[in-house]
């Protein structure tokens, strides 16, 4: 199992994952149904007041492992552990008491909000459903919240379709930091914002990580936005986390060569490539997939080990799943 304790902040994870493994039903008509695995052994932590970058193409398991993280999904094997419970082995009803503490920030601003509500209302029912504050101060906390974001007062008055997205996604960091998690996920948050805008809600999550010292979980297929915003980078590869570092080292030094062919990508402008063809390639090359490395059928540096067992990841600070590294000066 991968050591993850060393982390930027030097404090005990707010959130452990250890083997979170999570199979997904596929129905293929009568008597033909069959299991996907959409994560795979993932063994993570996320530290108080880090930013964790969530990196790899589309299909590569990111939003799942978020969704997981926040019990969207519940996993087939493994433990998520907070504050002393296994919330992988809790009933949604003993999920509650948590609720509070883990927030989401969506792709899409606009279907996060219902239409009906104003902004302020929007804002104020989380408020009330946590007991934030006495209902008397609800509107001068909501108030307090726009600004803190960047946004007047009068924006409470208005309605989501009312909003810019570059608006619509601060007040949505606002609901989010609203009840003071421990634990935000932001899948995608930028990615639908034009890129000026997407400077300044980058600058917000960014400032807003150092005021609460909540962990942020940041789910991109934008690498130079991971490299810019993120202190420390796991790339996912079909559910599994093939390596996990800093920012600079992945980045600089990269040791899996899945990482090195999403940077080289990055370089030529293919960013946001897509895996899901990959899928039946490596079913076909691979003897036995349940044992071997997913991404031998693609690596260069494959050998003949990588057929035939699977790579556990390394229990450095920057750490990797790989039988033949690539090489560090």
């Amino acid at each position: 199992m991968a050591n993850d304790a060393a982390n930027p902040t030097g404090d005990a994870p707010a959130m452990r994952l250890r083997d979170v493994t999570l199979d997904f039903r596929i129905r293929a008509g009568v008597g033909r149904d069959r299991m996907l695995r959409a994560l795979d052994a993932v063994n993570l932590d996320v530290a108080p007041g880090e930013i964790l970058g969530l990196v790899g193409e589309s299909g590569s398991g990111k939003t799942t492992l978020g969704k997981t993280m926040l019990g969207v999904h519940r996993p087939t094997a493994g433990e998520i552990l907070y504050r002393g419970a296994d919330l992988a082995s809790l009933s949604k009803k003993d999920w509650r008491p948590y609720r509070r503490d883990l927030q989401m920030v969506f792709q899409d601003p606009l279907s996060s909000f219902n239409p009906r509500f104003t902004i302020g209302s929007s804002l104020a029912l989380p408020l009330a459903l946590h007991g934030i504050c006495a209902r008397s101060e609800i509107p001068a906390r909501v108030e307090a919240l726009l600004t803190r974001v960047g946004l007047g007062g009068d924006h409470a008055r208005r309605y989501p379709h009312e909003l810019s997205g570059g608006q619509l996604q601060r007040v949505a960091i606002a609901r989010a930091i609203s009840v003071e998690p421990r634990i935000v996920v932001a899948d995608e948050a930028v990615s639908k914002l034009d890129i000026s805008v997407r400077a300044q809600v980058l600058n917000l999550l960014k400032r807003m990580n150092r005021e609460t010292q909540a962990g942020l979980v940041f789910i991109t297929h934008d690498l130079g936005v991971a490299r810019f915003l993120c202190d420390r980078i796991a790339v996912m590869y079909f559910g599994r986390i093939v390596e996990l570092g800093p920012t600079r080292a992945v980045f600089d030094a990269p040791r899996h060569p899945y990482t090195v062919t999403l940077l080289r990508a990055r370089e030529h402008g293919r960013a946001r490539a897509k895996i899901a063809t990959d899928a039946d390639e490596s079913a076909a090359a691979i003897p036995d997939p349940v044992r071997a490395c997913l991404y031998a059928p693609r690596c260069p540096r494959r050998l003949a080990k990588c057929l035939e067992e699977r790579p556990r990841r390394t229990s450095d600070a920057h750490s990797h799943a790989c039988f033949n590294p690539v090489e560090t000066v």
